[in-house]
């Protein structure tokens, strides 16, 4: 009897011991999670990347500080973590099958905070969509089109097609195609032309407008018209080129041709025609 009070009193204070033990390193290892998300956290932010990356990738060390934590702790009691991690492992690709469009989306969300193509407040042209960034999250990109309706586009589609950053740039070139009547002068449109590129405004004069003869199409003669403006002033300008460019080629008498088209008909088939026509008169 005193032999086994003996042995439950050297198995208690073994366990005991390593009760403590667990107790002291799930502590240490708490505070030292704390400390990692913070460094990792306060580091990012130094380096300007977005807080909402900065804070994600913060509490992944964190949890992987803990979950270390926990297998080591197991360990001392004898628990075979080698198993366990085999079955974590087949759980995560369960998981991560199943959920291969929403990694797909997280793993874009990430590309797009990292190298953001686009910032909040511009306006892009994505997945077939365009609209100014609201909100840029880890699986969604948030846009708010022209007539304030609100898209929410995966960030897969975003970041797997092209992006067009319309407002990234401080200047654009508003690109305007008149076409005129192939009888008007081509130095007197020319004139004109350049004549309402002058009166225009508000536009930059650095790079220099241009009014150049395009193309002979099909039923007019093509002009180009190229002038550059403040992004902010895009559309002020384009309106009024288009405007003046009308008015003025009204006041000079110069047409603006529908679209037309010439059908040329052989000798024989008129001749067939006009038969057909005299025998039905």
């Amino acid at each position: 009897m005193p032999e086994r009070l003996e042995e439950l009193k050297t198995l208690a204070i073994g366990y005991g011991m390593r009760v403590v033990g667990v107790i002291a390193l799930l502590f240490v290892a708490w505070l030292v999670a704390g400390w990692m998300r913070r460094m990792v956290t306060k580091s990012l932010g130094k380096a300007r990347v977005d807080e909402t990356l900065s804070k994600f990738l913060g509490n992944l060390v964190r949890y992987l500080v803990i979950v270390m934590a926990v297998l080591s702790c197991l360990s001392a009691f004898g628990v075979e973590t080698t198993s366990f991690a085999a079955v974590l492992g087949a759980a995560g690709l369960a998981v991560g099958l199943a959920l291969q469009g929403s990694l797909a989306n997280f793993a874009s969300g990430v590309m797009l905070l990292v190298f953001r193509p686009f910032g909040v407040g511009q306006v892009i042209t994505a997945a077939g969509h365009t609209g100014k960034v609201d909100e840029v999250e880890l699986f969604t990109t948030r846009l708010i089109t022209p007539d304030n309706r609100i898209l929410i586009l995966p960030n897969a589609a975003v970041f797997g097609g092209p992006i067009e950053n319309i407002t990234a740039q401080a200047q654009r070139r508003v690109d305007v195609t008149i076409g005129v009547a192939y009888s008007a002068s081509i130095p007197k449109t020319r004139a004109l032309l350049e004549g309402v590129v002058a009166s225009s405004e508000p536009k930059l004069t650095d790079p220099a407008p241009q009014v150049y003869l395009a193309n002979l199409g099909a039923s007019s003669v093509e002009w180009a018209v190229r002038v550059w403006a403040k992004t902010d002033d895009y559309w002020t300008l384009r309106e009024r080129l288009v405007e003046k460019a009308k008015e003025e080629l009204d006041a000079a008498g110069i047409g603006i041709p529908y679209p037309q088209m010439d059908i040329h008909l052989d000798e024989p088939v008129v001749k067939a025609l006009e038969a057909r026509k005299n025998i039905a008169a």
